[in-house]
């Protein structure tokens, strides 16, 4: 998620001692050869035997005609190709109202359709056989958040507790019945499968933390029971087929006292959040009245699409930060490993290792494999190397001296707990991804615009080699002895994103391809193809920086050639974001969220598509007068693979 949606956002970062990136190499970069004006080689394998392991792997085939940097109010995608649009905000999961253009429908209504943003997303066969599967599923989206000038008649101009319960009803996530019928994909309506899970949703808390002290309310006095989830960013999805929704920005959404507390502060908490309001009207959103109902969110929570009555559960032994993803793997000794980013500037990239194995045999074995396990947290080395540190309450400073009586308190106050153990600060990790047959894990660091300003000099190196980094990279990690579970690894930069005709020779970047800037969402096919997304924010879009780049895209990147080539353009104001295919690769859904964004981040209610129109812009008139966030379906004319 751009930071330019969360204005709450702006004002955070970890101030913690432990060192940045930029710190931890400092004293290397000559002897790897990696000085500020060499930033080719900043991307190349310097690891010792990362780059031979990768390339013993054969290439993977890109089949298709890069699409060029577009500004059109559209989706485009490479000849050969087609693309429909499936499921916009307002249309009905199941039986039930459909969308409003005038911004008129009640929260009752919202409650019964897609809500607003589209974000992650995983697809879930149906059927015996993998052709049946790949023609009827399950798709299990994150709506992450709302745009009142869109979703009300007049916007913000009047505010009220219904307005409240409208938006706390767009947000969260969607279960969707889904069927290929001919050479298109649709909605199945009514389904019994489809169900919303909102910022009102009775949700389990289980793990360690689940009846702590610091999750106990008024209206929940055991702090068994959460109410709703939102700000849902990137996903995850298990083998024993659940869903994982990630909570990221949840500070924005509540209301400080004037002077926050220290743990406040720490995951950015304010007064007034971020503008949503809903402090005016739900009073538990006001932390001053109820300071523990913040720690109710910030976790990762796994949701069974295939039982519509069951209860999504939070998973507190993930740890409690801004959630951007959750990687799930099987390691080859059968422990789950989950891997995931906090994405703020200066934050940490984490790891859980299940406790218990994973049962493929009885499905029903693995519905607490997350409840117990070990957390850690990410220590790059300047050799090219890393550690993983546990977060365990007694092992170092975790102790009650330190602020950390148990264990449920070192995962309530995860980002606490991980500056204690010295980790490594990163540059906003965001989604991780592992290439499905070298077990290499690749994670997006977005940007970070304070690398090398006035508040942060002398932080430029190998790892970090430009001033005010727009522009981002993605780095990757092979773990020791390619085990999952181990305790140290080995990493490079995958790639330096940047514009080649920037007249900063620092933020050209090392691209082998095609341009791009502000990697986010990254996702493997069955093939090994790495999927990138791009979130460039509204306020800098087409200018600047980067003025060359066009709308947010999505890019095919080979990982042993390094070449990267664009698939698609979004539409204006757009973020890509989410991605899913069938089992048999023919099909890919691809959501595209805040199409006709305002750079001021709320829309005029009295001029929606002063921005953008999309989809009605490609789609047709009959889809509404304003802006929909949307999942399109792509698809080969000849019926092949997508992107082979």
């Amino acid at each position: 998620m751009d930071q330019a949606h969360f204005a709450a956002d702006e004002g955070v970062s970890n101030d913690s001692p432990n060192p940045s990136f930029a710190d931890i190499l400092a004293t290397d970069i000559a002897r790897r050869r990696l000085l500020q004006g060499s930033l080719g080689a900043a991307a190349l394998g310097f690891v010792p035997g990362m780059a031979a392991a990768a390339t013993d792997k054969p290439s993977v085939k890109l089949g298709f005609k890069a699409v060029p940097v577009s500004t059109a109010d559209a989706v485009a995608v490479p000849e050969g190709y087609n693309v429909d649009l499936l499921y916009a905000w307002g249309d009905p999961i199941s039986s039930g109202p459909g969308f409003k253009a005038d911004g008129s429908g009640s929260a009752a209504d919202q409650e019964r359709q897609a809500g607003m943003h589209h974000d992650g997303m995983s697809y879930f066969p149906l059927g015996k056989s993998n052709s049946e599967g790949s023609a009827h599923g399950l798709l299990v989206m994150n709506h992450e958040y709302t745009d009142d000038g869109l979703l009300h008649a007049d916007g913000m101009k009047t505010w009220s507790a219904e307005k409240v319960r409208k938006a706390q009803a767009a947000h969260g996530v969607s279960v969707i019945e889904v069927l290929a019928a001919g050479n298109r994909w649709k909605v199945v309506r009514p389904s019994p499968y489809a169900r919303r899970i909102t910022a009102s949703s009775p949700i389990g808390l289980s793990g360690p933390a689940a009846g702590h002290a610091l999750l106990q309310t008024k209206d929940d006095p055991r702090g068994l029971r959460a109410f709703g989830t939102f700000n849902n960013c990137a996903n995850g999805q298990t083998p024993w087929g659940t869903y994982l929704t990630c909570e990221e920005n949840f500070n924005g959404y509540f209301s400080s006292a004037k002077e926050p507390t220290a743990d406040e502060k720490r995951y950015g908490l304010k007064e007034g959040g971020a503008g949503y309001r809903w402090h005016e009207f739900d009073e538990r959103f006001n932390s001053a009245k109820h300071p523990n109902e913040p720690n109710r969110f910030g976790w990762v929570v796994e949701i069974d699409p295939l039982r519509p009555d069951s209860l999504p559960q939070k998973r507190t032994a993930l740890g409690r930060f801004k959630h951007e993803g959750a990687d799930v793997q099987v390691a080859k000794n059968g422990h789950v490993v989950v891997y995931m980013g906090d994405d703020e500037r200066f934050e940490y990239i984490y790891k859980f290792v299940s406790e218990n194995k994973f049962d493929r045999q009885h499905p029903e074995a693995n519905r607490h494999l997350l409840d117990r396990g070990t957390l850690y947290v990410a220590k790059f080395d300047e050799f090219g190397g890393g550690v993983w540190l546990p977060l365990v309450h007694g092992e170092g400073k975790l102790t009650a001296e330190n602020g950390f009586p148990d264990q449920g308190s070192v995962l309530i106050r995860c980002r606490q707990a991980a500056d204690a153990v010295g980790a490594t600060k990163m540059d906003r990790p965001e989604w991780i991804a592992t290439h499905p047959k070298t077990g290499e894990v690749f994670c997006a660091l977005t940007n970070n615009s304070l690398r090398a300003d006035e508040k942060n000099p002398g932080t430029l190196n190998a790892s970090n080699p430009r001033p005010k980094n727009v522009f981002g990279h993605i780095i990757r990690w092979r773990e020791a002895k390619g085990d999952a579970t181990a305790k140290k690894f080995e990493w490079d930069i995958f790639v330096l994103a940047g514009d080649p005709k920037h007249p900063d020779e620092a933020q050209r970047g090392n691209i082998k391809g095609d341009v791009f800037g502000s990697p986010d969402g990254l996702w493997f096919d069955r093939t090994g193809r790495l999927w990138i997304q791009t979130d460039v924010s509204t306020s800098v879009i087409n200018k600047g920086d980067y003025a060359n780049i066009g709308n947010n895209q999505m890019l095919v990147a080979d990982t042993v050639t390094r070449e990267i080539r664009r698939f698609l353009t979004g539409p204006s104001g757009c973020e890509v974001t989410g991605i899913a295919g069938t089992p048999d690769g023919k099909t890919l859904f691809v959501n595209i969220q805040h199409p006709g964004e305002s750079p001021s981040e709320r829309a005029d209610p009295e001029k929606p598509t002063a921005f953008g129109a999309w989809p009605a812009s490609q789609f047709g008139a009959t889809l509404g007068g304003r802006p929909r966030s949307g999942t399109v379906v792509i698809r080969r004319e000849d019926g092949g693979v997508v992107g082979g």
